[in-house]
């Protein structure tokens, strides 16, 4: 009777994303050139849109109120069309999140936003693997939105907007939102929102094509144990 004493390979154990020094390259790198595109571009608009350059003041936005319209702060101004009906660029001065929702609440997104951050590098950790370089970026591009907007409500205790897409853009046949107004989109964003958006879709569409854990990633295919 003979022994086979060839010895068991066993396989290395899978090294984890915070170790890899590619995942942290791809999340950090898009998440600083997604901050410093929004907070240039943020301060570009201020700066040229107007016919004078805008300065914001936090210690002014605290005295107007949370109750009223930060319009005050801001000179009239006709917006900057880029696209007629497509995109045009407007100052605005917004208290709440995305689309203006939660006007006045300011220290809950700034708590809201450290959580988010420190949820979206739990992710980074442990839903991701090292080579999972389009959901490294999609975390960074998230990251950067809600640092983006996390420093203007620190610094100017509001958010700066200047995106409005769809100006003059009605809803058909006389239709009216229940809340009022026929505006198809009313709402002006700035490049933060739009890099939150765009990392969260990446991240959808990766974590449908991700298989779950245990299941082959062809359809049909199922794990077998030895």
């Amino acid at each position: 009777m003979t022994h086979d004493r060839t010895p068991l390979v066993q396989p290395a154990p899978p090294r984890s994303t915070t170790g890899s020094r590619g995942a942290w390259i791809v999340l950090l790198a898009t998440m600083v050139a997604g901050l410093a595109f929004d907070l240039s571009t943020k301060s570009w608009a201020f700066r040229t849109i107007a016919d004078a350059p805008v300065s914001i003041a936090r210690r002014e936005v605290i005295d107007v109120g949370a109750r009223a319209s930060l319009e005050v702060l801001l000179p009239p101004h006709d917006p900057v069309v880029i696209v007629p009906g497509v995109l045009e660029l407007k100052l605005v001065l917004n208290r709440g999140a995305v689309f203006g929702m939660g006007a006045g609440k300011r220290w809950f997104f700034v708590a809201f936003t450290v959580a988010a951050v420190g949820f979206c590098l739990w992710m980074f950790a442990r839903w991701t693997t090292p080579r999972q370089r389009w959901a490294h970026a999609a975390l960074g591009l998230i990251l950067a939105g809600g640092l983006g907007n996390l420093y203007d409500r620190l610094v100017f205790a509001c958010v700066r907007d200047f995106i409005h897409p769809l100006p003059g853009v009605m809803l058909p046949w006389g239709l009216e939102w229940p809340w009022g107004g026929r505006d198809l989109w009313s709402y002006v964003s700035n490049a933060a929102d739009k890099l939150l958006l765009i990392g969260i879709g990446i991240l959808m569409v990766h974590l449908w094509r991700t298989p779950a854990p245990g299941r082959d990633a062809r359809p049909g295919v199922t794990p077998t144990r030895g």
